[in-house]
C-alpha cells in the first residue's frame, strides 16, 4: 500500500486520504429577547477576521453589506499563519489585537475553553462584555449579522428572506460540499482517488452553477442573496489560488462565460472589492502551506480585470421571472 502524502491537518484527515473538515467548537446565538446572554448591543461585539480566508470573508461582506462597521467591531490577522497559527502583527492590513492585546488566537480559544484541543479557525465573534467567544460558526454568523442588530441600525437588507429559505438551504449545501470546501478537499487530498473525486465533483457544480447564471443575474434573480456572497468568496479565490495550488484545474473561472462576469457583477457592488485583499490570499495560502507548496514561492500572476464590464444586467427581466415564479 502506498505511502499517504503529509496531509495539512493530520486530525482532519481519513485512512483513504480524504480532508474531513472539524465542526464548529462554538454556536452560540445574539438574540433581542431581555433575558438573552448575548443580546444586541452596539459596540459589545468584536470581530476577529482574515483578508485571506474565504470563510472569514464571508462574514466580512455581510457585515459590509449590514451597515455594522460601527457597530461591531473588526481586527485582522496576520495572512501568515506559523505552527502557534493565526497571529496578531502590525503589517500592512493586519494589526496587533486592539481588545485584548493577545497574541495569537488561540488565546481567545483558551479564554473561552481551557480544555479546547481543535484548530483555531476565524472568523471568530468575541463578546468584550463577558470576554468569551460567541461564535466561531461563519454559517451562524452570517445569519445572526443578517438580522440580529436590524433594531439597532434599521438596516432592513434580508439576505435569507422566507421565500427563499428551502431553496437557499438546498444550493447553499451543495455549493459548500462541492464547491466552498471542495476546493480544499482536492488541494488537501493525499491520495490521487480522493483528488480526482473531489475535483470531479467541484467541476460539475461550477458547469451546473454557470448553466443556471445563464438566465438569470444572480441565483436566485434579481438581487444576490446569501448564497451568492458564499460563493462569491471561493470564485474570487479560484484563478489565482485553487487552480493553481490546490490543482483545480480543468478550467479557470475565466473561462466560464457565465460565471466570470457573474463573478465581475459581485466585484463591483458597492464596496465588495474593498474587502478582497489578493496580497493576503496569495500569501496565506502559497507561504502557508508549505507542504503544498515547499518552496513558499507566491506567484506574481494571475492579471485579472474583475471591474471590466459584465454586461449581466440585461438578464434583469429574466431574473424577476424566475424571482416571480419562485415566491408563488
Amino acid at each position: 500500500m502506498p505511502t499517504l502524502a503529509s496531509p495539512q491537518f493530520p486530525k482532519e484527515q481519513s485512512d483513504s486520504g480524504e480532508f474531513v473538515r472539524q465542526q464548529d467548537a462554538f454556536r452560540r446565538w445574539i438574540i433581542s429577547d431581555p433575558n438573552s446572554e448575548f443580546p444586541p448591543e452596539p459596540d459589545r461585539y468584536h470581530l476577529y477576521v482574515s483578508w485571506a480566508c474565504p470563510w472569514a470573508h464571508r462574514i466580512i461582506i455581510v457585515r459590509h453589506l449590514k451597515g455594522l462597521q460601527k457597530v461591531v467591531g473588526m481586527s485582522v490577522v496576520d495572512p501568515v499563519r506559523d505552527e502557534k497559527g493565526w497571529a496578531f502583527r502590525d503589517v500592512p492590513g493586519a494589526s496587533h489585537d486592539p481588545i485584548n492585546g493577545f497574541h495569537y488566537l488561540s488565546e481567545a480559544y483558551q479564554a473561552t475553553d481551557p480544555d479546547y484541543q481543535g484548530r483555531v479557525t476565524v472568523p471568530v465573534l468575541w463578546d468584550k462584555k463577558t470576554g468569551q467567544i460567541v461564535s466561531n460558526s461563519d454559517d451562524d454568523l452570517m445569519r445572526i449579522l443578517n438580522s440580529a442588530f436590524n433594531d439597532v441600525t434599521s438596516n432592513q437588507l434580508d439576505l435569507y428572506p422566507l421565500g427563499y429559505r428551502t431553496e437557499i438551504d438546498a444550493l447553499n449545501e451543495t455549493i459548500y460540499e462541492t464547491v466552498n470546501n471542495g476546493v480544499y478537499r482536492a488541494g488537501f487530498a493525499t491520495t490521487q482517488q480522493a483528488y480526482e473525486i473531489a475535483a470531479g465533483a467541484l467541476f460539475k457544480t461550477l458547469d451546473e452553477l454557470d448553466d443556471r447564471l445563464a438566465t438569470r443575474r444572480f441565483l436566485f434573480g434579481t438581487q444576490p442573496l446569501e448564497t451568492d456572497w458564499r460563493l462569491f468568496v471561493t470564485l474570487v479565490r479560484f484563478d489565482a489560488v485553487y487552480h493553481g495550488h490546490f490543482k483545480c484545474n480543468v478550467r479557470r473561472i475565466v473561462d466560464y462565460p457565465n460565471l466570470y462576469g457573474y463573478l465581475r457583477d459581485l466585484y463591483q457592488q458597492p464596496g465588495i472589492a474593498e474587502t478582497v485583499n489578493f496580497d493576503h490570499i496569495k500569501r496565506h495560502y502559497y507561504y502557508t502551506h508549505d507542504d503544498i507548496n515547499p518552496t513558499r514561492i507566491v506567484p506574481i500572476g494571475p492579471k485579472q480585470d474583475l471591474n471590466s464590464p459584465h454586461g449581466r444586467e440585461a438578464l434583469v427581466n429574466a431574473g424577476k421571472a424566475v424571482s416571480s415564479k419562485q415566491q408563488n
